[in-house]
């Protein structure tokens, strides 16, 4: 079992209609991971540091996973955000993400700019913030990658 946190990255939505932040929490729990965290943040870069850095930092949280901020428009800040904390990044999270997407949604697959890392030992996934989007991420990238069953290898037994 992994501690988890889960982090939505919106300027407008609340946890009432946080449908991405819910399908992922929901599908930890599920596969028996623990979510110790939730939090809707602004999509500010500074904001989104802090909101990060706390995660990475608290020696109780293995995984963070989030949603949104990770577009072309102006506003989205999440790489530019999170990809400094990173002490090692994982740049195949992101192009196998964008690959599996392209056979769901073509051509606009290529505007995500989902990224992940290893910061402090703690697993960092920056996903888009649509449902659809987290469920390929969780389904096809993350639920195998953190069973420490899926061999040959898997993040849950990094080490």
């Amino acid at each position: 079992m992994l501690t988890c946190a889960v982090i939505t990255v919106s300027n407008t939505r609340t946890a009432a209609d946080d449908d991405a932040g819910d399908l992922l929490a929901t599908c930890l729990q599920e596969a028996g991971h623990r979510v110790l965290r939730r939090e809707i943040v602004f999509d500010n870069r500074y904001q989104l540091r802090r909101a990060f850095s706390e995660c990475i930092a608290d020696p109780q949280i293995d995984v963070v996973i989030s949603s949104g901020g990770t577009g072309f428009a102006r506003h989205n800040a999440v790489p530019e955000a999170v990809e400094v904390l990173f002490d090692q990044p994982v740049p195949g999270f992101g192009e196998l993400f964008r690959q599996l997407s392209f056979n769901e949604i073509g051509a606009a697959a290529i505007q995500s700019r989902c990224v992940a890392g290893i910061a402090n030992d703690t697993l960092v996934f920056c996903l888009p913030g649509s449902p659809g989007a987290c469920a390929l991420a969780w389904n096809q990238i993350l639920r195998p990658q953190l069973d420490h069953s899926t061999r040959p290898c898997n993040f849950a037994c990094r080490g």
